[in-house]
């Protein structure tokens, strides 16, 4: 009965946010609620709750703090000359966008934290989406793959989970699926550049100058406007870089209003600031200092000196200080992020709700081992495939910790019984993770939304199915070069 009623619980969730019938919030609050009750242990509900949130809370500081450090850098314009060194690259070409998207957030993701990573990314390229009209799922989506295969890395989690439940060492395990790893990240380039093709026919390609809302320098006709499957219907005018709505039409999909695009000499109501010359936050002075700061935080979480919720904390209070220190304007900063932090802190306390019913009521338990009890005999000798599928669905509805120290063990003593070596079914183990980052359960993917400004059932629609095929497609790798 715990079983059915703990997938019916999740399907509950899943199709309510896909279909916008609830908030995420709500969501991850009240359906646990009521499947807490239907289990005949409501009278536990406040214990749950409380478990999940202690379990998270240091997640919440570190999310509430890392957002106001990183939105004081995007002030600051630390992420200026990234997002001109970006545009340039891209060239303001939808395709390479957003293959720009998926080598940034692998690179980016080298610091070990889903998080951060995130927060850089969306730093860095939200701006250049908005004024493009560029769906902003696409990014979100490839953002979130190419963090979920370099997540593999030693000092990303999975890894280190699944070396210290079976036992092993993570080098044993990391080491020889780099070959499989490295076809995935290829797979994320290769639909990055299929995504990035889409958006080109959809919305066209700008000139450089355009992108930047600048008035554009005289030149040859065939290099002023290269036009994709959907019409201009105007051109740049009064060097605003404002498109018209017969445009943003043409493009359909889910395009922004575009009113009153701000050229280089103001703010934008688009979102697009990052490179607006004259914001008053602009610490030009105090670049290095930014910068530098921002490389120290990176090294010190990178090195575990303090916990990252320390670091992040007190970051945010030396960037605060040093770059605003009339508190007035220290006031102002926290109040502009103040939504973003709302958003994401109330999130992974909502989704503390979740885990705690699921886990305290015993659901995911009975659910995991409901799943093991499946595997037929016959398929014993092939369980390094079976952990690899079964990598996907778990480590979706589950947590990290949750699959790796409470089912991964059963999976290996499954295959030892058949033959199967440990090191294969922990490498196994990990190919499900470009999955696992879009969980409702991983609180970094509610920065990568929130930042964003996408909703996340739209975020789950889109990203699933690619999600699951960069996956199928690290496990085919694995299997085909003997890795598992």
């Amino acid at each position: 009965m715990l079983t059915i009623l703990g997938f019916a619980m999740i399907a509950t969730f899943l199709v309510l946010i896909m279909m916008k019938k609830m908030s995420p919030i709500a969501a991850l609050v009240l359906i646990p609620a009521l499947f807490c009750v239907f289990v005949g242990k409501g009278a536990h509900l406040g214990d749950y709750v409380i478990d999940g949130v202690s379990s998270l809370a240091p997640t919440a500081a570190m999310l509430m703090f890392a957002i106001v450090y990183f939105g004081v850098m995007i002030d600051v314009g630390l992420f200026d000359p990234i997002v001109r060194a970006i545009l340039k690259f891209c060239k303001a070409d939808p395709m390479r966008v957003v293959v720009g998207t998926a080598l940034l957030a692998a690179i980016v993701s080298l610091d070990g934290d889903g998080s951060t990573t995130f927060m850089i990314t969306v730093s860095a390229m939200y701006p250049l989406y908005k004024r493009l009209k560029m769906s902003l799922v696409v990014m979100t989506g490839v953002a979130a793959m190419a963090n979920g295969v370099m997540n593999t890395l030693p000092w990303g989690g999975p890894t280190a989970r699944a070396a210290t439940a079976l036992k092993v060492d993570a080098t044993d395990i990391f080491v020889p699926m780099i070959p499989a790893l490295a076809v995935g990240l290829v797979a994320v380039l290769v639909l990055a550049y299929v995504l990035g093709l889409r958006e080109r026919r959809r919305v066209g390609t700008l000139t450089l100058d355009e992108a930047l809302g600048r008035e554009p320098e005289p030149e040859p006709e065939t290099e002023t406007v290269l036009v994709g499957a959907g019409a201009r219907a105007g051109a740049v005018s009064g060097g605003s870089g404002a498109r018209t709505g017969a445009d943003r039409g043409a493009a359909g999909g889910p395009g922004e209003a575009a009113d009153g695009d701000a050229g280089s000499g103001g703010a934008s109501n688009d979102g697009f600031q990052g490179l607006d010359p004259n914001r008053p936050t602009l610490r030009p002075k105090l670049y290095w200092f930014n910068a530098l700061l921002t490389v120290a935080l990176l090294t010190a979480m990178i090195m575990e000196l303090l916990p990252i919720p320390v670091l992040f904390l007190l970051g945010a209070a030396l960037a605060l200080t040093v770059n605003f220190p009339h508190i007035p304007d220290q006031k102002a900063r926290i109040a502009a992020h103040a939504d973003n932090v709302l958003n994401v802190s109330g999130m992974v306390f909502a989704a503390a709700v979740f885990t705690g019913v699921l886990t305290g009521t015993g659901m995911v338990d009975h659910m995991a081992n409901w799943l093991v009890d499946t595997i037929p005999d016959g398929m014993g000798p092939q369980m390094g495939l079976v952990t690899g599928l079964l990598s996907l669905p778990l480590t979706y509805f589950m947590s990290n910790d949750g699959f790796y120290f409470g089912v991964l063990p059963v999976l290996a003593e499954a295959g030892q019984a058949h033959g199967v070596s440990t090191l294969e079914i922990a490498r196994a183990s990990i190919v499900g993770q470009p999955l696992h980052m879009s969980s409702p359960l991983v609180p970094a993917v509610y920065v990568l939304v929130g930042m964003a400004k996408v909703e996340f059932g739209d975020h789950t629609r889109f990203v699933v199915k690619w999600a699951v095929l960069t996956s199928l497609v690290i496990l085919a790798a694995g299997i085909l070069f003997g890795i598992i």
